[in-house]
């Protein structure tokens, strides 16, 4: 009994964190994945404007990606320097910007460029963010603080994809614009917005928290120092060893395999529906549904994953509904099979997500954890270009989705087998001892 009241104090503060940080960043979040959103239903009207065909389309959604890899270990590092207030607010407004720059593009070239120059605006921003709350949120909280904060990403599309849809029906041709081109233009000032309130509401670190209680402050740092156990050091072979770590590159390639899922069927699924000969409002409300599903797994799986401990078990489980999913939408005689079978992958593969990153957390610490973070972020994301590019391909080959969907379970499929073979390890593990969030270790 003695021992409830430190954890009964610790979830009280870790609440209060929550209430003051969460709702700013998930607003950013669900901004910045809105154009994961508005491209997949742009592209329905805007590739017949333009003249792309699949392929193009699927390179152009892709190329995105590389930019954003290329820079994603680099911004992080930055971050990690300069404090998050001042480089997340930097991240929203220049991808603001360059996002409302896609309403002018006019052919493949412009396409193609505006599409990097956007992933390089928006480096570092997803894993700055998870760094963001290695500094504030305790492992054994870790999972669902995280899922809070991806719910935006499924939200994203529950609420985006039907916006989406109205946009293109009713905006088109207002000030001389295609519908396609307001959508663009309508999601960068929200983030230019937000770059400027984050700029003046959020803080770096919990030593800078006046919002909280001198006494709660010392309770929340005194645990992350008590979990920090692995070396701090800030040298070029800390550098050299996290982006030279093996273990790390392995997480990278399993995590490349959850977003070659995730971002094949975002990116498409509006496409895929469209072709069931709905209207763009149809399109919207129907496209949500499996993200809506995702939603509800991703929140109640981190749950138990932070009640029940091994976060790493449970990204597995998720992985296997997903690879499930995408297999049964392959064969689905019907389009309401489809979507229930849909419904089943976007469950699996949004579940997964809290809970590896979870996991990727309690692997390091300081700027080791930082560059981890992005490294395994980098290698995953250059699926942001693989999924969209393949599903295109095989589109264009096939003029069908059969294939495309069996490609794309195979990237969960990956992710389970080494996941398996590289297991839970902590920071703890190598440098002193055991500690597990379920409180059990």
């Amino acid at each position: 009994m003695m021992n409830d009241a430190p954890d009964k104090t610790l979830e009280a503060v870790t609440s209060k964190i929550a209430h003051r940080l969460i709702p700013l960043l998930v607003a950013c979040y669900f901004v910045a994945y809105l154009d994961r959103v508005n491209l997949g239903f742009a592209s329905t009207a805007m590739n017949h404007d333009l003249g792309f065909s699949p392929l193009v389309y699927g390179w152009g959604s892709g190329v995105f990606f590389i930019g954003y890899a290329l820079l994603e270990a680099p911004s992080n590092y930055v971050l990690h320097r300069v404090g998050a207030r001042f480089w997340i607010s930097r991240i929203m407004v220049s991808w603001g910007v360059v996002s409302a720059a896609m309403a002018l593009i006019a052919n493949e070239g412009t396409f193609y460029l505006v599409r990097f120059l956007l992933g390089a605006a928006e480096a570092g921003f997803a894993p700055g963010l998870v760094l963001y709350f290695t500094y504030w949120i305790p492992a054994a909280q870790r999972a669902r603080i995280l899922a809070l904060l991806l719910l935006a990403l499924p939200i994203s599309n529950v609420v985006g994809a039907p916006i989406s849809g109205f946009v293109l029906t009713y905006a088109d041709g207002v000030f001389g614009l295609k519908g396609w081109q307001w959508l663009f233009v309508l999601e960068g000032a929200p983030a230019i917005l937000l770059g400027l309130v984050v700029l003046a509401f959020l803080t770096d670190r919990p030593e800078q928290a006046h919002w909280l209680s001198a006494a709660e402050r010392q309770k929340l740092l005194e645990t992350l120092e008590r979990e920090d156990v692995a070396r701090r050091g800030e040298d070029d072979e800390v550098i050299w060893t996290a982006l030279c770590d093996a273990r790390t590159l392995g997480l990278g390639v399993a995590y490349f395999g959850l977003v070659l899922a995730l971002y094949g069927l975002n990116l498409w699924l509006p496409q895929m529906v469209a072709d069931w000969g709905l209207t763009p409002i149809q399109a919207g409300f129907t496209t949500a549904i499996p993200f809506f599903w995702g939603a509800v797994a991703m929140f109640f799986w981190s749950r138990r994953s932070d009640r029940l401990g091994n976060p790493l078990r449970h990204a597995i489980l998720a992985a296997v509904a997903a690879a499930m999913g995408l297999l049964a939408a392959a064969v689905a005689p019907s389009p309401a099979i489809s979507i229930a079978a849909l419904s089943l992958a976007a469950a699996g593969v949004l579940a997964a997500l809290p809970t590896f990153w979870a996991s990727v957390t309690m692997q390091a610490t300081g700027t080791r954890a930082a560059l981890t973070i992005a490294l395994v972020n980098s290698i995953g994301n250059l699926a942001g270009f693989a999924g969209p590019y393949l599903v295109g391909w095989i589109k264009t080959a096939t003029d069908a989705y059969v294939w495309a969907m069996v490609a794309l379970a195979l990237g969960p499929l990956v992710s389970i087998l080494l996941l398996a073979a590289l297991g839970e390890r902590r920071v703890a593990d190598i440098d002193g001892p055991a500690f597990a969030p379920d409180g059990r270790g």
